[in-house]
């Protein structure tokens, strides 16, 4: 068994652990040099809140573990396709290789499927369901948001 399916198997053992406990069918593990960093699984029945995705928490923990917001080095092994909310997270934490053991296509029969949400992502602002403005705000005699930030930060 390649490393791959070993960490793939694991995912897919605390997505199942997850159903058992009364959750959705979803588990990850965050892996650096061979060596599993973090867990989770999807929280939503506990939590109530629609971020509590197994993706997610196991790079919430990874970073935790880390000490830092960066996942340079580090895989993400899922049970299930990742939806647009934990790639984006993944892209944006520095991983840079993912696989998962079950698709949107295996997921498509049990509502579990998120590629209509990858196909509206795909069209512009103008053409999506969900309104999007953009409406540059800037306070009077306050000074830019992202200019205050970075004379904060570079200091």
């Amino acid at each position: 068994m390649s490393s791959t399916e070993r960490f793939l198997c694991e995912a897919i053992a605390l997505a199942r652990d997850n159903i058992r406990e009364g959750g959705r069918p979803f588990g990850a593990v965050v892996v650096r040099d061979g060596e599993v960093i973090a867990r989770g699984v999807n929280e939503m029945h506990r939590t109530n809140d629609p971020t509590a995705h197994a993706e997610l928490l196991a790079i919430r923990a990874a970073g935790q573990a880390l000490g830092t917001l960066r996942l340079d080095g580090c895989a993400v092994y899922a049970s299930g396709n990742p939806c647009p909310m934990c790639l984006a997270t993944m892209r944006i934490a520095g991983v840079r290789e993912v696989a998962y053991a079950y698709s949107n296509q295996d997921g498509e029969p049990y509502g579990l499927s998120t590629a209509a949400i990858y196909a509206e992502l795909a069209k512009p602002f103008s053409e999506q369901s969900m309104k999007i403005d953009y409406v540059p705000v800037r306070p009077e005699g306050e000074a830019d948001l992202y200019e205050a930030w970075r004379a904060t930060s570079a200091k």
